[in-house]
């Protein structure tokens, strides 16, 4: 037996959403939002001719490390951090996706559930990387911050634009 949320209504149509159809909408938005957000990284790696980040193959390494796994040897493991960080970087914004559906953005205005989307994913894979010692946002540059907050932002956008089709597709 699938729980109901009472309140929740997936495109105002059912008189309640069940949890796992929310948690299930939420990791599809998510996935189609750390897409956008990726999409929106590589155009400024294009268009600024900056190089990519390094931060996402350092948190794996500093992550394996904090759980006692080994990567194996150094060429290797240069290797699987370089597909773990990426990884790590999509699981964030599919379990992001996930909860803020389940806690509700969806009653909120597109703008407003796009930004807190946003700002959402980004709380999270930041404060993920200055937890783990791999970066310092209080000394980011003007830049550094516009890098970071505009794909969070596409990622908010996308999201909740996904969420809304979803629900069109639901009720028909």
């Amino acid at each position: 037996m699938r729980s109901r949320l009472p309140g929740l209504r997936p495109g105002g149509s059912s008189p309640g959403a069940c949890l796992s159809d929310l948690a299930v909408d939420g990791v599809i938005a998510g996935a189609v939002g750390s897409v956008a957000l990726n999409v929106v990284t590589y155009l400024d790696m294009t268009v600024r001719a900056r190089p990519a980040s390094s931060t996402p193959e350092e948190s794996a390494r500093r992550l394996a490390q904090l759980l006692h796994i080994g990567l194996g040897p150094e060429d290797r493991a240069a290797n699987r951090r370089s597909g773990l960080g990426p990884l790590l970087g999509y699981a964030t914004g599919v379990l992001c996706g996930a909860a803020l559906t389940v806690i509700g953005t969806r009653r909120l205005s597109a703008s407003v559930a796009a930004v807190l989307y946003g700002a959402g994913v980004m709380a999270a894979a930041d404060g993920t990387l200055t937890a783990l010692r791999v970066t310092d946002p209080r000394r980011w540059s003007v830049t550094d911050w516009l890098s970071d907050i505009v794909p969070h932002l596409a990622y908010g956008v996308a999201a909740v634009a996904t969420l809304r089709q979803v629900d069109r597709y639901r009720t028909g």
